[in-house]
């Protein structure tokens, strides 16, 4: 019988490792309750060797928070192909398949967490969000947007994150109904400011005007009219 031989990692193979072991444990509980021993246990290591590759949990924490940031900054990439609807349907999805995925840390992160309040983790939600931000705004064909578009965006981003957070607690509504009425969202935001915005009308004409007969702009108005009726 031979017996195998742990192999030696790098230093940043071994801080990856670390990162990707806290990300999991983060995801699963608040990182308030998950412990650096559990870190160590799991990935194989003492608690002094932690220690050696991060100064404490916070540090560690906000590695990891860098890495799901970068995930959940790239969700809201679609390519620029096809009606507007479905892309940001597409978008919801991806983003709540994050959401669903790293569940605990999410809301630790949103709602209060180890790291919150420190520079370093405002930078982190902050650039998500810019990020959103810049991606809507793109797939809206806009790179100088008034001052009613951005309102409009940046507040549709903060609604998505309230509404991502509030189903978190018991998942009372359907997920994929949840991800089109937020499609639906951006479009009745739009309109509303269009009431009182002629560059505004002239944004909401272009989305919808490709926009085919079972696509979620078409649906939304198809309720509406018989909510009216």
């Amino acid at each position: 019988m031979t017996t195998g031989v742990r192999r030696r990692m790098g230093v940043e193979e071994r801080r990856q490792q670390l990162i990707g072991v806290a990300l999991e444990l983060f995801s699963r509980r608040s990182p308030d309750e998950v412990s650096i021993d559990e870190i160590a246990s799991a990935a194989g290591i003492s608690r002094p060797l932690v220690y050696h590759y991060f100064p404490g949990k916070l540090s560690l924490y906000e590695a990891a928070l860098q890495r799901a940031s970068d995930d959940l900054a790239a969700r809201f990439v679609e390519p620029h192909e096809g009606p507007l609807g479905a892309r940001l349907l597409r978008v919801m999805r991806r983003y709540f398949d994050f959401v669903e995925e790293h569940g605990p840390g999410f809301s630790a992160l949103m709602r209060g967490g180890p790291a919150v309040g420190s520079s370093t983790t405002n930078a982190l939600v902050d650039s998500v969000r810019q990020a959103a931000y810049v991606q809507i705004l793109s797939h809206l064909g806009v790179t100088d947007p008034p001052a009613r578009l951005e309102l409009v965006v940046r507040s549709w981003i903060s609604l998505a994150e309230s509404t991502a957070l509030i189903w978190l607690d018991g998942r009372r509504i359907p997920r994929r109904e949840l991800e089109s009425q937020l499609v639906n969202d951006l479009a009745a935001l739009v309109a509303v400011s269009a009431a009182y915005d002629e560059e505004m009308a002239a944004l909401l004409r272009s989305m919808v005007e490709d926009e085919p007969a079972d696509g979620p702009f078409a649906d939304l108005a198809g309720r509406l009219v018989a909510l009216a009726s």
